[in-house]
Formats: structure tokens, C-alpha cells, sequence
């Protein structure tokens, strides 16, 4: 894993840096304190609050070791001023037929959040829009039918 790389924007890795800290420090010491807890509770066997707060110490390790290693491996891509080509790092508005506008802000795998309009370079759009620029139709093959999206700005 030590010559994979994860692409990451500034505001990604800080993003996820500070997850880490959270985690080292706060969720930690909630978790420790709700395991303490239920270990007072009594009976081990049949302690429905102790297996719950295990599971929360496991997701919450296990969630820990995997931003370490993320951050670990991350190379943090630059925003530049734009080039006038998609990137990871850019950020796109892009029309489907005469739909409205949608805009898109092209990061790492491990940053990507559709919702939040993060979407990754390895996704099929954002594969499709890599190297493009203003005023390219680029074509998406979705599993009903192909899209076909115009680039109408690049920032």
C-alpha cells in the first residue's frame, strides 16, 4: 500500500485531519467512558450496553486506522487558477440537455459526497469530464441509457 496514492484536495485532507483528531480525542474518551459504564453495570454475559459500546470501539478504532493510513498516503492536489481543463481539484458546471446547471467540484475517492456536489475523479462523470474543456459535450454511460453532458464553466 506504500506506492498507492489518494488524491486529495487542501479542504479534503483537512476535512478528514480533523475527523482524526476528533475521533483521537473526543470519541475516544465517549467510548472508553460508555465502556466503563456498562462494565458497571454487572453481568457481562447479558449486557446489551457493553456489546453495543464494544461495537462502538471497534467502528470507532477501525475508523481511526483508516484516516491514518489515508492521510499517510494523501497528496494533496493544489487548486491553481484554472487551466481551462477539468482536473481533480476543479470545479465544473455542467448541463444535461435543457436541464439547469449543476456544478461539481471534482475530488479523491475518499472525499467524494454526491450530495454535497463532491463527486470523485473515478466516478463514471467525473472519468468523463478529466481533460475536458468549456463547451465539450462528454458522454456518461448510465445503466438505462448514455447521458451526454455539456461544460459550461470551469473554476
Amino acid at each position: 500500500m506504500a506506492d498507492q496514492v489518494v488524491y486529495l484536495t487542501r479542504e479534503g485532507y483537512e476535512r478528514l485531519k480533523a475527523e482524526l483528531e476528533y475521533l483521537r480525542t473526543v470519541r475516544r474518551q465517549e467510548v472508553a467512558r460508555r465502556l466503563h459504564e456498562a462494565l458497571a453495570e454487572g453481568d457481562i454475559l447479558e449486557n446489551a450496553e457493553l456489546e453495543a459500546a464494544r461495537n462502538e470501539q471497534a467502528f470507532v478504532e477501525g475508523r481511526i486506522m483508516e484516516l491514518e493510513t489515508l492521510l499517510g498516503i494523501a497528496e494533496i492536489v493544489e487548486e491553481e487558477r484554472p487551466s481551462g481543463i477539468v482536473s481533480v481539484g476543479s470545479r465544473v458546471t455542467v448541463v444535461e440537455g435543457d436541464g439547469p446547471p449543476e456544478t461539481y467540484h471534482i475530488v479523491g475517492p475518499a472525499e467524494a459526497d454526491p450530495s454535497q456536489g463532491r463527486i470523485s475523479y473515478a466516478s463514471p462523470l467525473g472519468k468523463a469530464l478529466l481533460g475536458h474543456r468549456v463547451g465539450d459535450e462528454v458522454r456518461v454511460n448510465a445503466p438505462a441509457q448514455v447521458m451526454v453532458f455539456r461544460i459550461v464553466d470551469i473554476a
